[in-house]
């Protein structure tokens, strides 16, 4: 099994950076990856506290030898996390088949490489499957096997370069798609999830996410995501650094499920039953509909998904 590229993305937080990168260097096979580390650069009359924030994650970065090899790539100017994403992942996927892309905030559970290599491999020739997620909704019924969902997603993921060359950066394209296909309801969880607007927003400026346009291709595409029966991947950005307020990752980063699971081959079909359980976190958490006018002005105002 060839091993993945790992890429991740950090900007001005060093503590998060820390945390990441020490529960990365933790998992089973990181000794044996490579890992790309790209830093974007300040924006124009920042802070001296961002500015200073940057300088220290980039000595985090550079502090030790995380996985086997570490290749950081700094950014003088800001490039804004969406436009980082983009452009590293594409860099990177012009070089190797596969990656595996995480954050700054994102702590990784010891098994999350084993998940993401085994299952890279594994489905590596079929083209209905276009990427591998590590984070799971707290659902309240137990899911004993990975399962296939249609999409993508952000927190901690994988993917071929056959399936990021999938992606498309034209969110009108994309918003256009879904209504004359008909599939809005469907892209937004049965309606229990406001998806629709944030490709929206995305659309008009007021917020800079390649994560909504990377779901939206995906789907649009008919292709396929699995999901771990239990999350891999917890995210510690929830403390007013980062843009993701609306925590749906209610456990704490202590609360990892021991060991793993059984890597085995699952049939790529959509699974309904998940899915559901899905719908009705959503709706349970009155997720997107309590709090919407509340939260799309804080999603515009803190500029949702670009935390730099």
């Amino acid at each position: 099994m060839q091993l993945a590229p790992i890429i991740l993305f950090v900007y001005n937080r060093p503590s998060h950076a820390e945390q990441t990168l020490t529960a990365l260097a933790a998992n089973h096979l990181a000794d044996q990856s490579m890992l790309y580390i790209y830093s974007d650069g300040p924006k124009h009359d920042v802070s001296d506290d961002v500015l200073n924030g940057i300088k220290r994650t980039r000595e985090v970065i550079r502090n030790k030898r995380w996985c086997k090899e570490v290749f950081v790539i700094e950014s003088e100017f800001n490039n804004g996390l969406a436009n980082s994403v983009i452009n590293g992942v594409t860099e990177i996927l012009n070089k190797h088949e596969q990656a595996i892309v995480l954050e700054d905030d994102l702590v990784t559970h010891p098994f999350f490489l084993t998940y993401m290599n085994s299952y890279l491999d594994i489905y590596k020739d079929d083209d209905s499957v276009i990427s591998l997620h590590g984070f799971m909704y707290p659902v309240k019924e137990k899911i004993d096997t990975p399962f296939f969902l249609k999409g993508a997603d952000c927190w901690g993921w994988a993917t071929w370069k056959r399936g990021w060359d999938l992606f498309q950066q034209d969110g009108q394209l994309l918003l256009n798609q879904l209504v004359k296909r008909n599939l809005a309801k469907e892209f937004n969880f049965n309606n229990s999830y406001n998806y629709t607007s944030l490709l929206e927003a995305q659309i008009k400026g007021e917020v800079d996410s390649w994560a909504i346009r990377w779901y939206a291709s995906a789907f649009l595409a008919g292709k396929l995501t699995l999901y771990p029966p239990f999350t891999l991947v917890h995210n510690i950005g929830f403390d007013g650094t980062g843009t993701h307020q609306d925590n749906i990752n209610n456990n704490t980063p202590n609360a990892f499920e021991e060991g793993g699971f059984e890597i085995k081959k699952i049939i790529p079909v959509e699974n309904k039953q998940v899915k559901k359980q899905i719908e009705l976190f959503f709706k349970g958490r009155n997720f997107y509909f309590k709090r919407a006018t509340q939260k799309v002005k804080s999603y515009i105002k803190k500029n949702l998904f670009s935390k730099n």
